[in-house]
């Protein structure tokens, strides 16, 4: 019978359950149940018959949402539920859709209504927990490239990069270094992004900037500091999500916060630096990416301050972040690329 994995949360979350995915289709059909914006994340996938959208705050939401929602999630028969995303509402989703197993943590609000809960590992990566909901007593042992994840851009997003790098002629046999300086977190935002970008030129790099158009008043400022000469390959908010991944993956490297490009990057395989300010590696949110590498100031008491990430330091210095250095982080993407 088939699966369906519920995973309404942040982009990132969605990146990371696609070895779930993976795992999963080995035993029969996975359908997806997620955002509209995180469904394109999983479009091509070949561990995944269906993608269905589940628009919690507008379209489906409300009883008569729900209701809608869970009469048509009933007639596909699914045989196993696996909750990704632990809320009280996808439990009662699975459960109202008439999952006859259901498959979360057993930290999640919504384990009340699971009939197998899973020990929420918080040494782990999240994605090896997301995995775990899936592993049965006899499955072969995991290794490490079973956790990466992946994500399959098609012809469109090729296409739609080969026209960005064709408008910027000038890099053509230089290696480019992503730069995604955004985050929804404002803490999570490493303020100098600016002065590592001239720094990356000078060892002949081009520079790429991702994110979304929010973003677009942290590119310019980084436009801003390189210069006509220099001027770097503005993808922000230009390009969509897999879009993104497809530009990432033909960088040599990426500099990122603890954000959604980090795991594009993981999941494209590129050399990654990421900077962590409020949150910490530990939280099980790090790079997956075979060469990478995670800079914070582990010294600091204060640190980890959130889960996510505050809108603003709550001591008022935010060491974490401005402490780390524009020369300390060029060093550390020489590392990632072996010089």
């Amino acid at each position: 019978m088939a699966s369906l994995v519920v995973q309404t949360s942040f982009l990132g979350d969605v990146v990371l359950t696609t070895p779930l995915l993976r795992h999963l289709a080995k035993r029969g059909p996975v359908d997806v149940l997620a955002t509209p914006a995180a469904s394109t994340l999983l479009a091509q996938n070949p561990a995944v018959r269906e993608i269905i959208p589940f628009d919690k705050r507008r379209r489906d939401r409300g009883v008569a949402g729900f209701a809608r929602l869970a009469s048509r999630l009933r007639h596909k028969h699914y045989g196993a539920a696996y909750l990704a995303q632990g809320s009280l509402r996808s439990a009662a989703l699975a459960l109202a859709a008439g999952v006859r197993e259901r498959v979360g943590f057993d930290t999640s609000a919504g384990r009340p209504l699971y009939t197998r809960r899973v020990a929420y590992d918080e040494s782990a990566h999240h994605a090896a927990r997301l995995l775990a909901l899936g592993v049965l007593p006899g499955d072969r042992k995991l290794t490490a490239e079973d956790l990466r994840p992946r994500l399959y851009p098609s012809i469109t997003e090729v296409s739609a990069v080969d026209a960005l790098l064709a408008e910027a002629s000038h890099v053509r046999g230089q290696p480019i270094v992503a730069l995604a300086p955004g985050s929804v977190w404002a803490t999570k935002r490493w303020p100098y992004y600016s002065q590592l970008a001239p720094r990356l030129v000078a060892r002949g790099a081009r520079i790429a900037i991702v994110g979304s158009a929010e973003d677009r008043p942290l590119a310019r400022t980084i436009a801003e500091a390189l210069g006509r000469a220099n001027a770097p390959i503005d993808a922000v908010g230009r390009l969509s999500l897999l879009g993104s991944a497809e530009l990432i993956g033909r960088c040599a490297a990426i500099v990122t916060n603890d954000s959604a490009p980090q795991h594009l990057a993981s999941a494209m395989g590129t050399p990654t630096v990421s900077i962590f300010g409020p949150t910490v590696p530990q939280f099980g949110f790090g790079p997956l990416a075979p060469s990478r590498t995670t800079l914070g100031r582990d010294s600091l008491d204060c640190r980890p301050c959130d889960r996510h990430g505050p809108e603003r330091c709550p001591l008022g210095h935010w060491r974490c972040m401005r402490e780390i250095g524009a020369e300390e982080v060029e060093r550390a993407v020489g590392s990632v690329l072996g010089r």
